[in-house]
């Protein structure tokens, strides 16, 4: 039984992908739920994959489901399309189109073909992860909500009484009326 490794790509920074391995007799159904769960994305919004030349253009439709929408061609369902039925090329590529409305993009490539199947592995599975998946549903920070709330208590850019800024010299700045460090006054 042949396995195929697919690279996915986000399309905004080739840096960040997934290599997500499965079989060639595994639906594009499947592959479709590896992709969501390797980039921590949920599965709530319309998807489809579409077979791709090497410019990335995109050609034959396999969608999740067939949408209120024209098409050229009636599009392949994922759930009954093998994986394997679409592979053209020994570097198969596809677009994969995820939740309409934000038009989350994904270059998939396919980057080997084993012939060995590794019996430790259920697939599919991921098989590397580089790159900082992006957040579906805006941003989340690296340090997450805690710290934001941490900075907002604790206003660290104005300087409390009876603290004083040193000058170049090491000497103490007295703080103006204002609450900013100036040179004071002799008196």
């Amino acid at each position: 039984m042949a396995i195929l490794k697919f690279r996915v790509y986000f399309e905004e920074d080739e840096s960040v992908y997934r290599d997500v391995v499965i079989r060639h007799s595994q639906t594009f159904k499947e592959l479709h739920e590896a992709i969501l769960k390797s980039y921590e994305f949920d599965s709530k919004h319309q998807a489809t994959f579409f077979r791709s030349n090497d410019h990335w253009l995109r050609g034959r439709e396999i969608s999740l489901e067939k949408y209120d929408k024209e098409y050229k061609a009636p599009p392949l369902i994922m759930e009954e399309t093998t994986i394997g039925s679409e592979i053209k090329d020994p570097n198969q590529r596809f677009t994969y189109l995820y939740d309409f409305n934000r038009n989350w993009n994904f270059l998939v490539e396919l980057i080997s073909v084993s012939k060995e199947e590794n019996p430790k592995i259920s697939y599919p599975a991921v098989a590397r992860t580089e790159g900082i998946a992006p957040s579906q549903y805006g941003t989340k920070g690296l340090l997450g909500e805690k710290f934001a709330d941490i900075e907002e208590k604790y206003d660290l850019t104005q300087v409390g009484e009876g603290f004083a800024e040193k000058d170049e010299e090491g000497e103490d700045v007295g703080l103006g009326e204002e609450g900013v460090a100036g040179e004071e006054e002799e008196v």
